[in-house]
């Protein structure tokens, strides 16, 4: 499934993430020179306030091609979301009562990475990669750059820190049943990163740098979580230039899954990462009916209009890869994917193909071909690096 490349040779190439027109600034000390001891009666300064977005902007942007090379090889796309009620059992294999591989109603939404497929080598990679990513937030002046840049930035960092902590503990069958991080935490609440000397576990990231300091609720949509029913990882890198783009990509397929919106007993049942956003970008249920109409396909916005109370219930913990937290050293996945697409088409390569990501590979080309049967487009193109318009500047995400 991996195949040698820039980012698993050469230092992983990742001295290329500091692109052309970046100008490093000084690190910041992670201790405050105003910082006031408990005894003089004064709280500390936050020290995440160092992570708002300034007023000032500089121009500087961050190359993530080598990270778009990694997602490219790694991450299995699963097709659009075809809300298929009842969703098809998983049935066992021929010769076998047993059933192999995951076996949720979620299991063939959004995009898996094959972590079975990792080599030591690669995990090293990804902690290469994860350490660039944090000399860069600590080398520049992160709050003066373009608000897409500063996004882009804090997506990246979020996901990478997820899918290394994950790559190093597989196999495991729920990012529960691990303990990450420097504080032996569980996966949301573990210390992944550290930028300009402040510790950040995804949580930090996502509650108390991102959703304060953007107004826009599909913000949501970009943070990967490892789990099978948060929202789908892309298979491109967040850049300043397509955020705006990629996340209306995550927005609708979310909304339009089964794991994102579904009725039950006369509620809108909604994922709990909802919930979770509630505080910061949906005051009551109204408001987020009204960001779900943005995003929702004919069949949703019926759900959203018919059933009065809504309810956030929906989430599946399962982790969002191919074999359910079970290994197979001897079988590839190949993608071939433009440079320009988040589809690709994947088949299965190996001596010895393992059960269940044969079973549920087989799943999703059955899924695919009634998305073609029904005029569902099974893959998206981004014209002009996600654009707002043929000529203008890329679409500011606030």
């Amino acid at each position: 499934m991996m195949k040698k490349s820039a980012f698993a040779t050469s230092s992983l190439a990742v001295a290329a993430l500091l692109a052309t027109g970046l100008s490093p600034a000084l690190a910041e000390n992670a201790t405050t020179a105003a910082a006031f001891t408990a005894d003089q009666g004064v709280a500390a300064p936050d020290p995440l306030a160092r992570f708002v977005p300034a007023a000032d902007r500089t121009d500087h942007t961050i190359d993530y091609r080598h990270w778009d090379e990694a997602l490219a090889w790694f991450v299995i796309p699963m097709g659009p979301p075809l809300r298929i009620t009842p969703p098809p059992k998983a049935e066992p294999r021929l010769g076998t009562r047993i059933t192999y591989g995951h076996t949720s109603r979620f299991r063939l939404e959004g995009n898996r990475i094959a972590f079975s497929m990792l080599t030591d080598e690669v995990r090293a990679a990804l902690t290469e990669y994860r350490q660039d990513l944090e000399r860069v937030g600590t080398e520049l002046d992160l709050a003066r750059l373009p608000r897409n840049e500063q996004l882009a930035y804090w997506l990246n960092l979020h996901n990478v820190a997820v899918i290394e902590a994950l790559a190093h503990e597989y196999p495991l069958r729920t990012p529960a049943e691990g303990r990450f991080g420097t504080n032996d935490e569980s996966l949301q609440d573990a210390t992944l990163v550290t930028v300009k000397g402040v510790a950040l576990s995804p949580r930090d990231i996502r509650e108390r740098i991102v959703y304060p300091n953007w107004r826009d609720p599909k913000v949501i949509y970009g943070f990967w979580r490892g789990e099978i029913g948060g929202p789908s990882i892309q298979r491109l890198a967040y850049s300043g230039a397509n955020v705006d783009t990629l996340l209306d990509f995550g927005a609708e397929e979310f909304a339009n899954s089964l794991r994102g919106v579904d009725a039950w007993g006369g509620r809108l049942r909604v994922s709990r990462i909802y919930d979770e956003a509630k505080p910061f970008y949906f005051a009551d249920e109204d408001v987020l009916r009204d960001h779900l109409r943005q995003y929702a396909r004919e069949d949703v916005q019926e759900l959203i209009e018919k059933n009065a109370r809504v309810s956030y219930t929906i989430y599946d913990e399962d982790i969002a890869d191919l074999m359910f937290g079970k290994g197979d050293p001897d079988l590839n996945v190949l993608c071939t994917v433009d440079e320009t697409s988040i589809g690709a088409a994947c088949t299965l390569a190996g001596a010895i193909p393992d059960a269940a990501a044969m079973r549920l590979m087989e799943e999703r080309a059955q899924k695919l071909y009634r998305a073609w049967k029904r005029g569902i487009r099974t893959g998206m193109v981004i014209f002009g690096d996600g654009m707002d318009g043929e000529y203008g500047e890329p679409k500011e995400v606030r």
